[in-house]
This record gives structure tokens, C-alpha cells and sequence, in this order.
């Protein structure tokens, strides 16, 4: 052996070696049951392969932002905003309000502005909310409105928002290559995909729970009704101070008279986890940023003897007395919680708080048994498939047809290792790019030995016509291949998560296919010459 040839072939173990790495054990039967029994039990591929939803079954779900809710709360800021800003400029008004917010929240209305009141709200919108446009009207009524650029701006981000909440929450339920992902045309939808979820109903609960924890002072409470708070401060209640209902966890409904001020919002959250406290009862202990730890610094230090109330979606989770400054850290304990429900506050409260309601639109759970039933159909598929194409290459090509299936063999091993290594999913589509790429394989050494064949019918020699007939098959070759990958990287562009999944396995199948047909096979004919006598035939 020649010592180019030695080095060929030393890569050709080497790559063999690596991409077998990536695959755990073959089942040694060779029929579609076992080797679909084998992928379905997990014995096939290492951990790095995974199941996608039609395989493996799970949750498929399609959400819809009410992207209303986030501009309705952009506009409440801003009517806070200008409540502020008027007073602040000694400017009288008569009422702020949002005439229509379930379909307009975009729209703001003040009545009786006075008109020398008009320069300073002028000067108020332009400064403080430049997002938004005014116009006056009759009766010295103003209505401020957000500019349409604006009102798509945040509804986009409100979805984006939605999507990377999501996924941070499911990331943390440890769920194996989700999808999720925007989904229909300008709907303002999420779809998403969970291979293996069991508990679809916990997903959901977790998706939509918006999580907002705010820390505020408590005033008063509790109260047995909203009736007796009132009572007791003479039917009106302050104007910095509103009523919020206990957890409705609760024997009896407890509400509580708090500040309308928060003195910690969500965001000045940064992490959660789970504890226990003095009672052995489940805990959720939560870590301010330091911004939002120097505040509550300076809220605890200015109401010492105080009471401070831990709110969680709008709902009073448990009341304190502030007995000394509190910096960075608190915790939302009570009996009322389960193990479970820390766990899913705790991830909650970490991946932040959704910027919009959610809706369901649609709901498939997919049974694991049809996933089995798709594996050894396809596994099947591909088994039959691959072996009437290594005994038609045997038949018809003679003695070359060994090249040409130990070169497929290869060209498989290098797919499956691939997939492995770099953890891909395993969908349906992918499983037809496997048995593509099969059929892709056998074309690019058909054109490979007719060529040689039409080499030796001019009486080239063997060496001769093995030259020419890849050389002058290698530029077909090249271009059949690059069209191909073409089209699966338009695939990949702008297809969902299964028909990225068979361009991804296409795609690298050609790439493996160009170096088994070409490289390997070259490398195979040049050690079948070399042990040839002069003038021996060549078996093709």
C-alpha cells in the first residue's frame, strides 16, 4: 500500500471511529422490529438524539397574545403620567379617563382642561410622552392618542416577550427540544411543542400564570368584606391607598387596605428558590437586584413598626411587621402552599412575569404509541429501503457494488453520529431525510461507475478509467448536491420545527454523501487496483 493511499485510509477509520462515538449501540438484528425497538427503548443512540413530538409524543399548543393587555398597560402609565404631570403644573382638569379599553386602550380622554391649561398639556405629552399624539376637541376636551407606530411596536414586543417567558419556563421544567415559536401570519400566536410532557394541564397553568410580585405597605386589614374596610374610614378611602383580596387560599375572603405605590416590583427580581421555614412548611425565597434592594432598604428604614404586605398577582400572599431594614432579600411563606407549588412559584417569579394575557386557541396532546407506530414504520421504511438498494448495487454492478454499499454504510453511520453529537431532534421529516439521502448516495455512485463503465467500453485501462470516470463525474456530482442543499436551506429559512428537522438531515446527509461517494469510494477502487495484476479486469 502506497503511502497516499495509507493516509486515506487512516482518515476513513478515523472519521468512522468519531461519528460511531456518536452513536451508542446498534442492535445486532438487522430486521425494521428490532431496530425500531432498539431507537424506541433508547439503546440505539447515546442521550445526545432526541424524540420530537410526532415521535415521541407530548403537548402541542397555540397560544394568542391579548396584546391589548400590554398597551392598556402603557396607556394606564400614562394616564398616571399626566395625573401627575397636571398637578405638578397646577393645571385643573375635570376627569382622565379611557373611554374604550377593551378595543381602543391605545386612546386617552381628558374633559374640562381649561384653556391656558393647553400649552403646559402640550408641553407635557411632547416631553414626557412622546409616543403618543394629541388633538383637542369641543367642550375643552383633549384626547391623547399612541402614535400607530408605537401601538405595533408594543404588541410585537409584547409577543416576543411572551415567547422567551415561556420558553424560559419551560427550559426550566427540563423539557427535551422544545418548539416554541411565533406562529401564524400577523395573529399575534405562539405555537408550542413539548415532546414527553405528561402533564399538559400543569404546563398550562404554568404558561399563563403572570406572576407580578410586588411588596407594599399594608394600611389595614384584614377585613371580613370590602363593606367593613369602608366602614371603618367613613365610606372613603385614601387616595394613595386601595383594597386588595387576601390569597384565596383562605377559610373566609380577607381583604387588606394597601398603598397604591409599590415599594418592589417584579422587575427588581433577581432570583427565586424554594426553602422551608420555622414550621417545616414550603417557602419561596427571592434576591432583589441591588437597585431594587437600595429601595427596599430605604422603605424599611423609613417605616420601621410597620406592616408590609406581599402581593402576587394582585392577591395579598401574606402580611409582616417590619421589625428592622430589610435590604435585599424576603421570602413568601404560609401553609397554604404544597411542595410542588413552591417549585412552580419559585421558576415563575425567576423567569419574570408575561407581558399580556394569554388564550388558548388550540390543544392536541399526542399519544406516545403513535410515535412508536411512526419510528418502526419509518425505521422499517428505511431498513427495507437500504437493503434492496445494497443488493440491486450487488447485482448490477458486480464486485463494485461492495464499494458503493460500504460507502452507503458509511455515509449512514456519519448521518446517525451527527444527529448524536450535536444533541439534534428526531422528527418524522427527518426520518424521510435519512432515507433520501439513502437514495442520494446510490445516484452519485451510479453516475460514478457508468462513467468508468463508458471509460472501458473505449478501452481505457482500469486506473485510467477509474481516473476519468471520477473526474469527470465529480462536477455533476458537485451540482446536483449544491441545488439540493439549495432548496433545504429555503426549507430551513422559512419552515416550522419538523421541516427544519429535514432540511437539517438532508443537508448534512449530502455533505456526508459527497465524501463517501467521492473520497471513500475513490480510496476503495485505488486499493482494489493496487492488488490487481497488470492488465486484470476490472469488476464493474
Amino acid at each position: 500500500m502506497n503511502k497516499d493511499l495509507g493516509w486515506k485510509v487512516i482518515l476513513i477509520v478515523a472519521v468512522i471511529l468519531l461519528f460511531a462515538y456518536g452513536i451508542f449501540g446498534i442492535p445486532s438484528g438487522v430486521s425494521g422490529g428490532a431496530l425500531a425497538d432498539g431507537l424506541l427503548s433508547g439503546g440505539m443512540f447515546r442521550n445526545g438524539i432526541h424524540l420530537g413530538l410526532d415521535l415521541k409524543g407530548g403537548t402541542n399548543l397555540i397560544l394568542q397574545v391579548q396584546v391589548n393587555d400590554a398597551i392598556n398597560v402603557d396607556s394606564d402609565n400614562a394616564v398616571e403620567i399626566l395625573k401627575d404631570g397636571l398637578r405638578k403644573a397646577k393645571v385643573n382638569y375635570a376627569e382622565i379617563t379611557k373611554p374604550d379599553p377593551a378595543n381602543h386602550p391605545e386612546q386617552i380622554v381628558l374633559k374640562g382642561v381649561p384653556p391656558d391649561g393647553s400649552s403646559a398639556l402640550r408641553d407635557l405629552i411632547q416631553n414626557k410622552l412622546p409616543e403618543y399624539d394629541s388633538a383637542s376637541g369641543a367642550n375643552d376636551t383633549w384626547t391623547v392618542t399612541m402614535k400607530p407606530t408605537a401601538v405595533s411596536d408594543t404588541k410585537n414586543q409584547a409577543v416576543t416577550q411572551a415567547i422567551e417567558t415561556i420558553r424560559n419556563r419551560i427550559d426550566q421544567l427540563g423539557v427535551t427540544e422544545p418548539v416554541i415559536e411565533e406562529h401564524g401570519l400577523g395573529q399575534y400566536q405562539i405555537l408550542v411543542q413539548l415532546p414527553g410532557v405528561d402533564d399538559p394541564a400543569r404546563v398550562k397553568e404554568l404558561i399563563q400564570s403572570t406572576a407580578m410580585l410586588e411588596i407594599k405597605q399594608s394600611l389595614g386589614g384584614p377585613y371580613s368584606s370590602q363593606d367593613a374596610a369602608l366602614q371603618e374610614h367613613n365610606g372613603v378611602l385614601p387616595n394613595d391607598a386601595m383594597l386588595m383580596q387576601g390569597h384565596t387560599g383562605s377559610a373566609n375572603d380577607e381583604w387588606y387596605l394597601v398603598s397604591r405605590v409599590s415599594a418592589v416590583r417584579g422587575k427588581d427580581l433577581r432570583d427565586a428558590s424554594t426553602g422551608t421555614d420555622e414550621n417545616g412548611q414550603p417557602e419561596v425565597n427571592f434576591v432583589l437586584t441591588n437597585e431594587g434592594g437600595q429601595r427596599f432598604y430605604n422603605f424599611t428604614s423609613q417605616h420601621i413598626g410597620d406592616s408590609l404586605a406581599v402581593v402576587l398577582d394582585n392577591k395579598v400572599q401574606e402580611v409582616a411587621n417590619i421589625k428592622e431594614p430589610i435590604r435585599d432579600q424576603g421570602r413568601i411563606s404560609g401553609g397554604r402552599m404544597t411542595q410542588q407549588q413552591a417549585k412552580d412559584l419559585a421558576m415563575i417569579l425567576r423567569s419574570g412575569a408575561l407581558p399580556a394575557g394569554i388564550k388558548y386557541l388550540d390543544e392536541e396532546v399526542v399519544g406516545p404509541s403513535l410515535g412508536a407506530d411512526s419510528i418502526r414504520a419509518g425505521v422499517r421504511a428505511a431498513v427495507y429501503g437500504m437493503v434492496a438498494v445494497l443488493i440491486f448495487m450487488l447485482i448490477y454492478y458486480r464486485a463494485a457494488g461492495v464499494n458503493a454499499d460500504l460507502a452507503l454504510i458509511l455515509n449512514l453511520v456519519i448521518l446517525l453520529g451527527f444527529l448524536g453529537f450535536t444533541g439534534a431532534t428526531l422528527t418524522l421529516p427527518g426520518i424521510a431525510g435519512v432515507i433520501l439521502t439513502v437514495g442520494m448516495g446510490v445516484d452519485s455512485n451510479v453516475l460514478i461507475f457508468e462513467r468508468i463503465r463508458e471509460e472501458l467500453r473505449n478501452g481505457k485501462t482500469p486506473p485510467s478509467a477509474v481516473e476519468q470516470g471520477f473526474g469527470h463525474a465529480w462536477v455533476t456530482i458537485v451540482d446536483t448536491h449544491v441545488t439540493t442543499i439549495v432548496s433545504a436551506a429555503i426549507l430551513f429559512l422559512f419552515g416550522t420545527g419538523p421541516v427544519k428537522g429535514f432540511a437539517v438531515t438532508l443537508t448534512f446527509g449530502l455533505l456526508a454523501n459527497l465524501f463517501t461517494a467521492v473520497f471513500v469510494s475513490r480510496v476503495i477502487f485505488d486499493w482494489v487496483l493496487s492488488r490487481k495484476r497488470i492488465g486484470e479486469a476490472l469488476s464493474i
